[in-house]
This record gives C-alpha cells, sequence and structure tokens, in this order.
C-alpha cells in the first residue's frame, strides 16, 4: 500500500507544471491524473509515474483497468 505522504506528493508527471496534475488514487492500484486523465499502474506498492506508461492506459475507462495492474 503507497502511504499517505507519498500520495500527498505525487503529482502527474505531465501536468505539473501547467495543470497542477493532481491525482486520484483508484482501487489502491492506479493513480488517475484529475487533468489529462492519464493512468499510472502501481505495481509492488510502487507507482510507475512514467509519461510513457500513463499513454498506455489514458484511454481505458477507470472501469475497465485491470486490478491489480499487469506487471512488466
Amino acid at each position: 500500500m503507497v502511504s499517505a505522504t507519498l500520495i500527498e506528493i505525487l503529482r502527474c508527471p505531465n501536468c505539473v507544471r501547467t495543470t497542477g496534475g493532481e491525482l486520484k488514487l483508484y482501487k489502491d492500484a492506479w493513480f488517475i491524473c484529475k487533468d489529462c486523465s492519464r493512468k499510472y499502474p502501481i505495481v509492488d506498492d510502487i507507482p510507475v509515474m512514467l509519461i510513457e506508461e500513463g499513454d498506455k492506459w489514458a484511454a481505458t475507462a477507470e472501469d475497465k483497468l485491470p486490478v491489480p495492474p499487469p506487471a512488466k
């Protein structure tokens, strides 16, 4: 499980400089950017905060995201 402190400070790497990039935690398995809808998986309790990874899931609806996210 990701710590509450980390949840508070993490931001979308794509949006942090323009719109703030605030993230929503979804089912303790994904971070979803409130601005651009990129979705970042949490694999083995480690958020994968790479823009390329967020791009892969941007078009996937929240309810269609696999829980737990696939490991690489």
